[in-house]
């Protein structure tokens, strides 16, 4: 078999870097089954309600109304999992986009001496594949989970507004 010599390093190789998100320990969440992964980002979400109440209940306002205290105190709480998706998204749409590059730019000792190396034909099918059948749903799904949340905490905040006035 012809061996391909690349001068990219090891971990600078798009699917080594895949390998590595995919094992790493918050963003490779969403490879887990579904209800996992969604009783994780929840768990988080409740992680941090006893935080937002307790800040929450510094106001006098909010003192006197439980249920803005509650409204306030859960919508103020979905900022944590929604930074978690919001990393997730970034590392994989980081390595969707290096592998879909025809090119691989790596650095050999530091941020001074970048280089540009193009792949092998046979490197960009399998990494092709794998953006677009492993990477790719994962996105939309973060996505799709990202635009939930944000229209949840705009809906309160439209309901807390109003409620205000």
């Amino acid at each position: 078999m012809n061996k391909i010599i690349c001068p990219v390093p090891p971990n600078q190789r798009p699917l080594n870097e895949f390998n590595s998100v995919r094992s790493s320990w918050i963003i490779s969440w969403p490879f887990l089954e579904k209800s996992i992964f969604y009783r994780k980002l929840i768990f988080s979400w409740l992680l941090i309600i006893p935080l937002s109440l307790t800040i929450s209940y510094g106001s006098d306002y909010l003192k006197n109304n439980i249920f803005e205290l509650t409204l306030v105190s859960l919508t103020t709480s979905l900022v944590f999992p929604i930074l978690l998706l919001i990393r997730q998204w970034l590392s994989w749409i980081y390595i969707y986009k290096r592998l879909n590059s025809e090119n691989i730019e790596y650095e050999e000792s530091g941020w001074y001496d970048g280089q540009i190396w193009e792949k092998p034909i046979d490197w960009r099918a399998k990494e092709l594949l794998i953006a677009q059948y492993q990477v790719k749903p994962i996105l939309n799904h973060l996505l799709k989970i990202i635009i939930l949340i944000i229209f949840i905490i705009l809906c309160s905040t439209f309901f807390l507004l109003l409620d205000i006035n």
